[in-house]
Formats: C-alpha cells, sequence, structure tokens
C-alpha cells in the first residue's frame, strides 16, 4: 500500500520521473523505498525520568539546566522540535554560558527560516567556545540558506579543513561554492575528491554530482554493503537528499521536491538531510508562489 500511495505522488506531482528514464530521470521501479524509523523507546523512557527529576527532584539552576537541555536532546532526536526549543531556551536562561544549547537553537532558527537569531546563536557558541567545529558548520549551512554564500563558503572550507577527507564536509562546501561560480565549484570539487576513501559510500555522490556516474548507477548502489533495515533508512536519508539537491541544479525541480520527502519519510530526525529536506521544500513553494505572482 506505502508503494502504491508514493508512486502515484510521484506520477502526480512531477512528469520528470517516468517509466522510462531519460538521461535526467530515475523509474519509479528503481527507486528503494526506505521504512520509516520508529521511535525508540528508550528515549521516551528517558524523557519521561527527566521530565520527573526536573518536576519533583530539588536541585541547583546549573543541574535543572543540563537536565533541560538533556531532555531537549532527546525531544529533538524524535522529532518533537517545539518542546526542544522550549527546554534549550529554558537551560540557558538557567545558565547562560551553556553552549550547545546555543547551537541547538540555532540550528532550529534555521529550519524555521529565523536566519538573523540562528547567526546570533552560532556566533554565541564561536565567542564561548571558537574551535567548536559544528557551530562553523551550523553556522554555514544558516548562511548558504539565507543566501550569503560566500560566507557560508568560509565557514564551510574552515569545517572542511578540520577533516580533509569527510565528503559529507566536501559536499556542504561544494553547495556553497556552486551558488558563487558553478564551473569553479566543480573543478574544485574533482581536486578535493582526490582525498575521499574509494571505500566510502558517499563518494557516489561526488561521482554524481560531478557527472561521472548517472543517476540510474547511484540508484542501483544505494543498497551495497547494507546489513540492516537502520543502515538502509539512514543512507537513504542522505541520498535522496544529495539527489534533491542534485536534481534542483538541472532543474528538475518536480523530481527534486519529490526527493526531498522521500527524505523526510525516513524519520531520521537528527541527520543533517531530514532537518534540512523541510526546509527545501518550503523554499521551492515559496520560489514558486514568487513566480506564479
Amino acid at each position: 500500500m506505502l508503494m502504491t500511495i508514493i508512486c502515484m505522488i510521484l506520477f502526480t506531482q512531477s512528469c520528470v520521473i517516468l517509466d522510462k528514464p531519460t538521461n535526467n530521470s530515475i523509474a519509479v521501479s528503481q527507486l528503494v523505498i526506505a521504512e520509516p524509523l520508529a521511535v525508540n523507546f528508550k528515549s521516551e523512557i528517558a524523557i519521561a525520568r527527566l521530565s520527573e527529576v526536573i518536576n519533583r527532584v530539588k536541585i541547583t539552576n546549573e543541574q535543572k539546566a543540563q537536565l533541560h537541555y538533556d531532555r531537549g536532546v532527546l525531544y529533538d532526536s524524535v522529532g518533537l522540535r517545539s518542546l526542544a526549543r522550549f527546554d534549550f531556551s529554558h537551560a540557558l536562561q538557567l545558565k547562560p554560558n551553556l553552549i550547545d544549547a546555543y547551537n541547538f537553537l540555532g540550528i532550529h532558527f534555521t529550519q524555521m527560516k529565523e536566519f538573523t537569531q540562528a547567526y546570533e546563536k552560532f556566533d554565541s557558541v564561536l565567542e564561548l567556545a571558537p574551535q567548536h567545529e559544528y557551530a562553523r558548520l551550523n553556522r554555514g549551512i544558516a548562511l548558504y540558506y539565507g543566501n550569503r554564500p560566500e560566507l557560508a563558503a568560509q565557514d564551510f572550507n574552515d569545517f572542511h579543513h578540520k577533516q580533509s577527507d569527510d565528503p559529507y564536509r566536501l559536499l556542504w562546501l561544494y553547495l556553497a561554492e556552486y551558488e558563487v561560480d558553478a564551473t569553479l565549484a566543480k573543478q574544485k570539487l574533482k581536486q578535493r575528491a582526490k582525498l575521499v576513501d574509494e571505500l566510502t559510500w558517499a563518494k557516489q555522490i561526488i561521482y554524481l554530482y560531478l557527472g561521472e556516474i548517472k543517476q540510474e548507477q547511484f540508484m542501483r548502489e544505494l543498497t551495497y554493503n547494507i546489513q540492516s533495515n537502520k543502515a538502509l533508512t539512514n543512507r537513504l536519508c542522505e541520498a535522496y537528499f544529495y539527489l534533491g539537491k542534485y536534481n534542483q541544479s538541472i532543474n528538475n525541480y518536480g523530481a527534486a521536491a519529490n526527493f526531498f520527502k522521500l527524505s523526510l519519510g525516513t524519520n531520521v530526525y537528527e541527520f543533517v538531510e531530514h532537518r534540512y529536506a523541510r526546509l527545501e521544500l518550503d523554499l521551492m513553494r515559496t520560489k514558486e508562489a514568487i513566480s506564479v505572482e
């Protein structure tokens, strides 16, 4: 039944995904559909226990701040974003130098398209902890979605230098540089990709972006070396997001939207790709509304 519904959506929302694929399309029969991850019952139990301690046990403000932060992380991991934001904000009221709470709030403000507030939160992290790697990544993402690709590329470049063989760091740097100069971005991607191990699955995304493999081949290899449903779902969350970005770059906007929806359908809430798939859809709808006007 699930497969039938998804196939119907793909056919009705986009004419670029066909039974007989062209060079820039994929047949429905080639799609690998993820089984959405279920909420971990251990997370639910942990949330309940933390709530009980917060509400009933006499503890210091610093201890309470940490518990609010910990519960916020758990809320975030199961997709309860509003409750997570409430806890992160409350944690900072109790302990204003709680670095990771600023970082999470910055991520959430980015997802809400509140970019100025997101920048402020990430700046606060970097003022308190200048070497905080992921605040630089997350600020780069906020700048990227806030239409400041040059500044985003600076943050992504710093993040990439910390681990230059990480394909995901390289991909976000490429996405920002592509917005500045597409031709130069591809040249740099090809050069930097030499540092990425051939056995790393995500290198296939790089090859796709460089035009060295087609989408059909990319799709065929999605299940290689996968041993569990969780591993498959995690991979599909990433793969469909980057397929969405790839299809945007070749103006296949209907297909791009479908891939972002498939990424969202995995329920891998903690992945960067899942976090921003919905933002991608929101931004695409906004652009479409503007073009119609």
